[in-house]
């Protein structure tokens, strides 16, 4: 069956030096001569960005929405850009677009999702969805999308990413308009009378026994299974040393699996304290929780991306997929070094049948398509669109 045709998709990649050129080089490829409504914009920090948005627009026109995110690599049909840009575009009547930014107040993070929800205010499509793209760097990842979620409830699903700087962890940027921002959420509510698919998947597998997290506050672990939680990380991993010398070994990116009904949801653990005995990471682990370590090879992490691109479009009801936006973790990319991220865009490609898709390496994927909770990380999130 084919694809409506008054719906389009397209997606555009560049390696160019010059910022403007670069913008300009990857929005033209992705539009396509056709006016888009939307167009995604994921970029490295090491670009002039207000230039390179300037090439954007140039080629997106005075009208379309621009949104977008610095990243820690940009993937798409062509593969991965380390240091590039890559875009992505949709027009067409069957597409409704709303964007709002919202600064992030450390006294209140939660209201900056809520307010970025807003944009989905109007939009009455028969198919909806809100992406989220947001600061890497905001220490309240869990918090932000609460409240997205405190104001959607669980009628429109969520999807997005947490921005990443190449790896220096100093700032994250994120596009809105013409604008380059910073510490903020930029909400894109996407309405479209097609079908709208989402997948979700890791490739990670538990390592039994499991786990009870007997004391917690936000991302710090205090105790497991009702002893030090460092002293426990230690034994399991069969270690004898310092935190520091631990985290410092290759396994900056310890997965830790929170039980859910669908599987489970990855929190990265990161460091310790040698004195207190704990171990935090970057987004909530609650108390009273199940958790498993996680593990898993190349192979698995591969599978992951291919079971989260079928899973998408086997809920597009049949049709054909217009294109794909891809959230994929940065952490991800650093289990598949050596040629493994090149077999991952393989996969993707394969999986999706040859449809365009373009998105970003992330420091946290959000995706929410039941129940309340939808942070991640170490999974790949793809957005199809049929």
């Amino acid at each position: 069956m084919q694809s409506i045709p008054h719906r389009w998709f397209g997606a555009g990649q560049s390696s160019a030096a010059d910022s403007a050129k670069a913008g300009a080089e990857a929005t033209a490829e992705a539009i396509g001569g056709r006016t888009p409504k939307a167009v995604l914009v994921f970029c490295s920090v090491a670009h002039d960005l207000p230039a390179l948005l300037a090439g954007v627009r140039e080629q997106a026109g005075p009208d379309a929405a621009i949104v977008g995110s610095s990243t820690m690599g940009e993937i798409g049909n062509a593969g991965l850009t380390v240091g590039g840009v890559a875009v992505a575009a949709l027009g067409g009547d069957g597409f409704t677009v709303h964007t709002r930014a919202a600064h992030i107040h450390e006294s209140d993070p939660r209201a900056a999702g809520a307010a970025a929800a807003e944009s989905l205010r109007g939009l009455h499509d028969d198919h909806k969805v809100l992406i989220l793209l947001c600061d890497g760097l905001t220490g309240h990842p869990h918090d932000i999308v609460r409240g997205a979620y405190s104001s959607v409830g669980a009628t429109v699903p969520l999807v997005g990413g947490f921005g990443a700087d190449d790896r220096k962890f100093e700032r994250t940027y994120q596009f809105h308009g013409d604008e380059v921002l910073t510490n903020s959420v930029v909400g894109l509510a996407l309405g479209s009378d097609g079908p709208i698919g989402i997948g979700v998947a890791h490739g990670w597998r538990r390592k039994e026994p499991p786990m009870i997290v007997s004391k917690s506050h936000g991302a710090h672990i205090f105790e497991l299974d009702g002893e030090p939680a460092l002293d426990v990380l230690l034994r399991r991993n069969n270690f004898t040393g310092t935190a520091d010398e631990f985290f410092d070994l290759g396994r900056s990116l310890q997965p830790l699996g929170l039980s859910r009904r669908n599987g489970e949801d990855i929190r990265v653990i990161h460091a310790g304290d040698d004195e207190a005995r704990s171990v935090w990471g970057t987004a909530d682990v609650p108390h009273g929780a199940l958790v498993w370590l996680m593990e898993a090879d190349r192979q698995a992490l591969l599978d992951g991306a291919t079971w989260s691109c079928t899973e998408a479009l086997a809920r597009l009801d049949g049709l054909s997929p217009l294109g794909v936006i891809a959230f994929d973790c940065a952490g991800r990319r650093a289990g598949l070094m050596d040629g493994g991220v090149d077999e991952e865009m393989a996969v993707m490609r394969d999986a999706l049948k040859g449809a365009p898709f373009a998105g970003f390496y992330t420091s946290g994927e959000i995706a929410r398509v039941r129940g309340a909770s939808g942070l991640h990380h170490l999974t790949l999130v793809t957005l199809a669109l049929a």
